[in-house]
Order: structure tokens, then sequence, then C-alpha cells
């Protein structure tokens, strides 16, 4: 194995090779770089091969210290250092800690590893249970998070325009039964009118809904 180049990516370098590198090839990639002058050995993480990154939750644990501070991401990492569960489980992005619930004190923490293709790393945390003192904690699976559903028929919340039972448009500017596209051609205060003098052509910044109410109002 031979390396063809090195590139600066997120969080490191990237080393190209030829093959495939087997363990001891990145045995030799780490002690060479340990060993530049100018660089301390401790900040050099373990080579690996390029790998999936998955998305898991560890549930069951306080949201509070027993000094009643919150707790942290450092917090959470110095326990899975402790940890034989999380052994040479590399961590992608430092955890993320939110309550489970607004009046909760407990918390989900959600954390992101690197992991094989077929997912062996996670299949050895997932659904195992630990403790940390008092409390029982379990590792789950989560999904990547999709965002909110919104139809793009009337512009709700809730629900995708595939799945909507209403079959018309809604203009978003307007609220009136054309798409967005149409709304310079079909809305009375925005499309094109030459009777006028000077002619009206369609040049329309659309007043929103509530400004027409307004003046309705007055």
């Amino acid at each position: 194995m031979c390396s063809e180049f090195i590139r600066p990516c997120s969080g490191g370098i990237a080393i190209i090779t030829n093959n495939v590198p087997n363990p001891s090839d990145l045995f030799v990639i780490e002690k060479y770089f340990k060993s530049v002058k100018g660089i301390n050995s401790n900040d050099i993480p373990s080579p690996r091969l390029p790998q999936s990154k998955l998305y898991l939750k560890i549930m069951g644990l306080p949201y509070l210290r027993a000094d009643g501070n919150k707790i942290t991401s450092e917090n959470i990492i110095d326990f899975m250092k402790y940890l034989d569960l999380f052994k040479n489980i590399p961590l992608a992005t430092k955890p993320c800690i939110i309550k489970a619930s607004p009046k909760s004190d407990m918390a989900i923490i959600w954390f992101d590893i690197w992991d094989t293709q077929n997912g062996s790393k996670a299949k050895l945390l997932i659904y195992y249970f630990f403790n940390l003192g008092r409390y029982i904690a379990m590792v789950r699976a989560t999904n990547m998070n999709q965002g909110v559903s919104q139809c793009h028929n009337y512009w709700k919340w809730g629900h995708f325009t595939y799945s909507c039972r209403v079959y018309r448009s809604q203009c978003q500017k307007c609220s009136r039964p054309h798409k967005l596209e149409y709304h310079r051609d079909l809305a009375w205060y925005c499309k094109a009118n030459f009777k006028l003098n000077p002619p009206l052509t369609r040049n329309c910044p659309g007043p929103t809904m509530l400004s027409l109410l307004q003046i309705h109002q007055l």
C-alpha cells in the first residue's frame, strides 16, 4: 500500500491510498504522525477507514447533576470512557442533551458514532442497559430528522402535499384559489391593467393578506 496524496477534510486530514489499508497499515500511519515534531501525540486520533454515521440516543439519565447543575456533553463523554459498553466506539460529534419534556428532570442524550456499513458497532449498543448510580439507562436507535411536513396546496403544517385532501391550490400571498406562480396574473391588485394612465404592468411587490385586511378595515 502507498499513499497517493493527502488532503484536509473536516476535523482532520484524508489520506488517499492505492489499496484498502489493513490494521498494520493504519498502525504505521498513526506511528508516523505521532513522531512528527511540533505535534502533541495525544492530539493525534487513531486513523480509521471511511465509515457511516449512525444516530443514537440514551434515555433514563437525569438532566441535573447532584450539585444541581445541568449535565454537560463533557460529563457524558467522560462517563462513556468509563463504561466498557462504549469502549472502542468513536463519537462523530459531541453529545447533545435535552430535557425529556419541559417539566421533566430526566434527559435524552443524542449522540452520533462512526460505524461500519452493516452497523456492527451500533448493534453492540442498541437496547443495552447500563447503570449510573441509581439510574438505569438504555441506548436506542434514532432516525434522522426529516423536518416538519408542510402542504404546498394551502400552506398548512402537519401533512405533505401528496396526502392532502384539499384538491385545489391556495396562493401563498393572497390565499386565493390559484398557485403562487400565477399570483401576478390572477390577483386583482397585481395583474396588469393597460387601461390605466400610465398603464400598469405586472410589477407587484405583492401586499400580504394582513395588509389588505387592514386597508379594508380603514
